[in-house]
């Protein structure tokens, strides 16, 4: 905790170095953007409350590297923090009220935490995300209380980037830490946020995207007891093996996607379901083939294929994480590549049905891979759709490439991004 006059003070003081560099990386540009949006944040938490006191937190976004819708069938996933994050002032309230303003909003959500009733006419929206995460933490038997925050954003909302999922990792961290004297684990931050979109959001996400948030720098997860998941750091630096990680976000629109996004988890479930399991992870390539010809007439072509990807990709997690820990960037980007194709051949999760013109994650990946001449790999980032691409870049064009998809998606587009070491925090 911070009061407002010493926080002023070692802003102008730029005595925030060490904190910041552990958040955003030691490169100056990071670490001066960081104090230009803390300076921000306080000046509009100044003019919403009048306290002295505040708290100040950072959660990241997350990038999947490898695992692409494996996550809800019990699979395994590589995933990591990145330098992208939701950064909050907050106070403490005697009420029961969270209010959130962001990005410097007049008009805040309102939480009053003494409801924690499911509310459909709150699905999709931050303030079910808020409530879900409360009931989650006292279900367990923590504490709840009231707090005011003020929050600046840079993990764009659709970008692919899990803006929901960090969403709800700051939320459980701001109640660990003002209510919970720090007892919840990250894990378990990441568990109530599952439980806040699942139930509350109206969104059946596996467990990858709040791990990510979470818990800080690379990690692998083996998801095959969903209650305990296995998790394990993976040091590596792209960067200093000569590639970039980007994201180009292709503007496309996320709303009315859901369901498109739910039928995949609902299809590979019927597929295990036939033979007598809950999820793609209790069967295996060889009984799914041996069965193609039911399981298309009983459940689907797709479904059949979705469930052909869930396992390809499962083994494909292994690899790239056994890739990374031998410093074998070429199999990594090999696989990378492999993983992109499985989503857009098998999963289809490149395109929505419902629109020709809504396209911009398969044109993007077009344009990638005519681009890179065999170099580098690009794949779907996320859930698909719409949304955004994730591509491995040589360092020496990684402003032609900016260039280049800017000049197709927009100004701003493509942005590089860093893994965070740091865990959702308080600052």
């Amino acid at each position: 905790m911070y009061n407002i006059s010493q926080l002023k003070k070692l802003l102008k003081e730029n005595g925030m170095n060490e904190k910041f560099s552990l958040i955003y990386g030691g490169d100056k540009k990071s670490v001066l953007e960081a104090y230009n949006r803390l300076d921000d944040t306080i000046k509009h938490f100044e003019s919403i409350e009048k306290t002295e006191e505040v708290y100040l937190f950072s959660a990241s976004g997350r990038t999947e590297l490898s695992g692409n819708h494996t996550d809800h069938n019990n699979g395994y996933v590589l995933t990591a923090s990145i330098n992208l994050d939701k950064l909050a002032a907050v106070s403490k309230r005697d009420d029961k009220k969270i209010i959130v303003y962001t990005d410097y909003s007049n008009n805040p959500d309102i939480i009053d935490i003494d409801d924690l009733n499911i509310n459909k006419n709150e699905y999709g929206k931050s303030s079910a995300l808020v409530r879900g995460v409360c009931a989650a933490i006292k279900n367990k038997g923590g504490n709840i209380g009231g707090c005011t925050v003020s929050l600046n954003n840079k993990v764009l909302i659709g970008s692919g980037l899990s803006s929901s999922a960090s969403f709800e990792s700051l939320i459980g961290e701001i109640q660990n830490a003002l209510y919970n004297d720090d007892k919840i684990s990250k894990a378990d931050i990441a568990k109530i946020g599952q439980y806040a979109e699942n139930i509350y959001f109206g969104k059946p996400c596996g467990l990858m995207d709040q791990m990510g948030c979470s818990i800080g720098g690379i990690i692998s997860i083996d998801l095959e007891n969903n209650d305990s998941p296995i998790i394990e750091k993976v040091e590596y630096d792209f960067e200093s093996n000569g590639y970039a990680l980007m994201i180009v976000d292709v503007k496309g629109d996320h709303s009315g996607l859901t369901n498109e996004y739910a039928a995949i988890r609902e299809e590979m479930n019927a597929i295990a379901k036939y033979f007598g399991k809950k999820v793609c992870r209790e069967i295996n390539k060889q009984e799914l083939i041996e069965n193609a010809s039911k399981l298309r007439t009983e459940i689907g072509d797709r479904a059949v294929m979705r469930a052909y990807h869930f396992l390809e990709e499962n083994e494909r997690v292994i690899n790239q994480i056994k890739a990374l820990k031998n410093n074998d960037i070429s199999t990594y980007i090999k696989l990378m590549n492999e993983s992109g194709l499985s989503s857009f051949m098998y999963l289809q999760n490149c395109y929505s049905i419902t629109s020709s013109k809504n396209m911009g994650i398969a044109l993007g990946l077009t344009l990638t891979k005519d681009f890179l001449k065999g170099e580098g790999a690009c794949r779907v980032h996320g859930g698909g759709f719409a949304g955004t691409i994730q591509a491995l870049i040589p360092i020496n064009i990684v402003e032609e490439y900016k260039k280049y998809m800017d000049s197709i998606f927009g100004e701003g587009s493509t942005v590089k991004i860093r893994v965070r070491q740091s865990p959702v925090c308080e600052i």
